[in-house]
């Protein structure tokens, strides 16, 4: 999977993006060096390698989380678990899923700003069963579906145009039928800490999202008093937008 992910960033991104990020000599004076990428359901961390690339190449210490998806606080351990290797300044982001582990995760005193993308942002005592709910159904949403032993999946039929439509159709094809799990038990758990109370807040929003409705991401970032970046793109953002991306996380590691 990460071989295909790289291959279709390397088309998505071709040429310009990733050369024109040829790696800085010294990064802005007091900006969080450190920057902690948390996948979502579904995909594994390389869904952030294209933005990862860029922001490497800029000079930042960039991680990539493995989620293991098998409950919220199993993904949030992952998560402080990467975070207690930082030193110093830390901005964390989360995708889709991962934004309820930010939200959880994120009150960790290394952590300086949160980073939302296409993201679900909860408040306290929400779980991702109740966000789901929030806004109007769409396609990616409604095709969640439970397994035999208890896993959600994405129906493979759906995902294509639901997650990835702007992604070319072989990689969103490999992509459905490659799919990681996500326990209902981690569905269902909510949240017991909403880190964004206290943390600047940045959200990228994907305004043609098939799975977290565009009115439900402005909805979350409106709570959240977040400083909002639109993006014309579906749920996989982070890779076709990559450079749209990797420019609100640096922003958010300027914040004093």
């Amino acid at each position: 999977m990460r071989h295909i992910l790289l291959s279709a960033a390397t088309v998505l991104l071709a040429g310009s993006t990733l050369m024109g990020f040829a790696r800085s000599a010294e990064l802005p004076k007091g900006a969080a060096h450190n920057i902690v990428l948390v996948h979502g359901a579904f995909v594994d961390q390389t869904s952030w390698q294209p933005v990862a690339d860029i922001l490497t190449k800029k000079g930042y210490n960039v991680t990539l989380v493995e989620n293991p998806l098998t409950s919220l606080q199993a993904d949030v351990d992952a998560t402080k678990q990467v975070l207690a290797k930082q030193a110093g300044k830390t901005v964390l982001v989360g995708h889709s899923w991962g934004g309820m582990v930010i939200t959880q995760a994120g009150d960790d005193p290394r952590v300086s700003a949160l980073v939302y993308v296409s993201a679900f942002a909860p408040e306290v005592g929400e779980s991702l069963a109740a966000l789901s709910k929030a806004g109007p159904p769409t396609e990616g949403g409604s095709a969640i579906h439970p397994d035999a032993k208890g896993n959600l999946y994405i129906d493979p039929k759906v995902f294509p145009s639901a997650v990835a439509a702007d992604l070319p159709p072989e990689i969103a094809e490999h992509l459905a039928h490659s799919q990681l799990p996500l326990s209902v038990a981690a569905f269902e758990a909510p949240v017991t800490i909403a880190a964004w109370h206290d943390k600047p807040t940045f959200d990228v929003i994907t305004t043609k999202d098939r799975v977290i409705a565009p009115e439900a991401q402005k909805s979350f970032a409106a709570r959240m008093k977040a400083q909002t970046t639109e993006i014309a793109g579906s749920h996989a953002s982070l890779v076709v937008h990559a450079q749209e991306v990797a420019e609100v996380i640096e922003k958010a590691t300027l914040v004093k």
